[in-house]
């Protein structure tokens, strides 16, 4: 398998990286970096907000052939390497964006300084229903996913409250690559990390959103309890209000959830 690139957008103010933390923040399936644009500019002050686009995706150039999470792991961090050879970084990522951070946790901690798992779990959702939904696009492509991702990704009322926002998020799915969503799903069908979790022993919060039936939060005290059970530090919070898209939907609290975590690592060098 060769590895997939990933590109990424700055969602904070243009200046010289490496004076205030960097915070690299990842989609989930069908999304672009307009799912973090709203909350990397609240914490643009500052941190500096970086967010990366899935294979296929907005920026991102298409998948040519299979990935695992892991191999989206190793090219996060490529990605930082690539802006900020050898920097640690704080990470915050929603559903296969979220998987994404749990891999990075296991297998590259040592270049993570928080790690923020949004919508997600060590596991999602079932194979066979990933391998069904993988073969349904690449034979109709993305927007045969809309209506079903509409009802998925946001709490009852929102798109009627946000019309314009939630209209152009869809068009990230409309527009993505079917061959690399499907490469996506494949992905999310072979992830499986529950027995890893104790590995993990960067500071994480897991943050789930309470109307989420996609990872509701008894994913996000799963993951608590497997990172703890290995003596690391993890904290819980559900949303409410929220379904499966916390930084798009509620914007402002993730923001703040995510300032206490960067600001109590940077200020107790917790995350050393």
């Amino acid at each position: 398998m060769a590895r997939p690139t990933v590109k990424a957008v700055l969602l904070s103010p243009q200046r010289p990286l490496g004076d205030k933390p960097l915070l690299v923040a990842g989609p989930s399936l069908g999304t672009s970096t307009l799912l973090w644009a709203q909350a990397g500019a609240l914490l643009g002050d500052d941190v500096d907000v970086v967010a990366w686009d899935l294979p296929g995706h907005g920026i991102s150039p298409a998948a040519a052939e299979p990935f695992t999470v892991a191999d989206l792991a190793d090219a996060v961090v490529e990605l930082v390497d690539s802006i900020a050879p050898g920097a640690r970084f704080h990470y915050a990522g929603v559903s296969l964006g979220g998987a994404t951070g749990l891999q990075l946790g296991i297998k590259h901690g040592h270049r993570l300084k928080s790690l923020s798992v949004q919508c997600a779990g060590a596991k999602l959702g079932t194979p066979e229903g990933w391998l069904e939904r993988a073969e349904t696009v690449r034979t109709q492509g993305t927007p045969v996913m809309i209506q079903g991702s509409a009802q998925r990704w946001f709490a009852p009322g929102f798109m009627e409250h946000q019309p314009e926002l939630s209209s152009r998020l869809l068009h990230s799915l409309r527009d993505a690559d079917r061959f690399s969503y499907a490469f996506c799903c494949e992905a999310l069908a072979g992830f499986d990390v529950r027995d890893q979790l104790g590995s993990i022993s960067v500071p994480t919060q897991a943050l789930a959103g309470a109307l989420d039936n996609v990872a509701p939060p008894s994913m996000a005290a799963e993951i608590v309890e497997g990172i703890t059970s290995g003596g690391g530090t993890a904290n819980a919070a559900t949303l409410e209000g929220v379904a499966h898209l916390a930084p798009f939907e509620a914007p402002g609290h993730v923001a703040e959830l995510l300032r206490s975590l960067i600001t109590w690592t940077e200020s107790t060098g917790a995350g050393k």
